[in-house]
């Protein structure tokens, strides 16, 4: 397959690194991991996390960062606290309308942050739940948003999240070719909530082979949100699954 580099969106190991971040960095990165995705700093500044990821040689792959940190003169600071981190993307986790007009907005939104993103190689985009795949007045707001957002606007797709919503993730990759940049590889199961990648039911050969092909992705990144083990074991599992897969 293809050398797609495997990351790890810190969420999923949230209260190990609340209580102590630079050993969870250094687990994550004796696991194999060879970036992670920001989802809050607990506490730290942009050059201590720097550090803490140079020293146990990490790269940032993302964060996850609140809509309102991307607006007016907030942008400029986020851009300046990314850059010292050396993360490229910047990922809107969560957004929620009513109307086709909303999203429409949204999309206007992150277009114009992508715009004064592009000078500097750094992009934005944004991450499913499933209330993105059911549809208003028969259109998803998924579609909506990708159909009115600027190419280099990143659809980072979570699988397990899609099939949560009712939605088969892989008719995306192939409507939207070359925007799943950042790909979240999440297990769904309809029978085991605990399931770790590899144990349920998306179809990873078929994510994979798109990914690879048309998805024009740079990283996948894991994340685990319920626990049959303890966290840390959980994500240690998962990268082990995505080896014997072959990933």
């Amino acid at each position: 397959m293809a050398d797609i580099p495997i990351g790890l969106q810190l969420f999923s190991v949230r209260k190990q690194c609340a209580e102590d971040l630079p050993g969870t960095l250094e687990a994550v990165a004796e696991m194999g991991y060879e970036g992670v995705e920001f989802a809050g700093y607990h506490g730290h500044g942009a050059e201590d996390i720097r550090q803490m990821l140079d020293e146990c040689g990490l790269v940032a792959c993302g964060t996850h960062t609140g809509l309102e940190t991307l607006l007016g003169d907030e942008l400029d600071r986020t851009i300046a606290f990314n850059q010292t981190i050396g993360n490229r993307f910047l990922i809107v986790p969560w957004f929620q309308r009513d109307t086709k007009e909303g999203w429409v907005e949204f999309a206007r939104t992150l277009n114009e942050v992508a715009a004064r993103l592009r000078p500097l190689e750094m992009r934005t985009g944004y991450h499913n739940h499933g209330h993105d795949f059911r549809p208003l007045n028969g259109e998803a707001p998924w579609d909506i948003l990708f159909g009115n957002a600027d190419p280099d606007v990143i659809m980072q797709l979570d699988t397990g999240n899609a099939f949560h919503g009712g939605a088969d993730p892989v008719p995306y990759i192939e409507r939207y070719p070359g925007r799943a940049t950042t790909v979240h590889l999440k297990e769904y199961s309809a029978t085991d909530d605990k399931a770790l990648i590899g144990e349920g039911d998306v179809p990873w050969d078929q994510v994979f082979q798109l990914c690879q092909t048309v998805g024009g992705t740079e990283w996948y990144i894991v994340e685990q949100e319920s626990y049959a083990y303890p966290p840390l074991e959980c994500v240690a599992r998962c990268l082990e699954n995505l080896r014997k897969m072959g990933v």
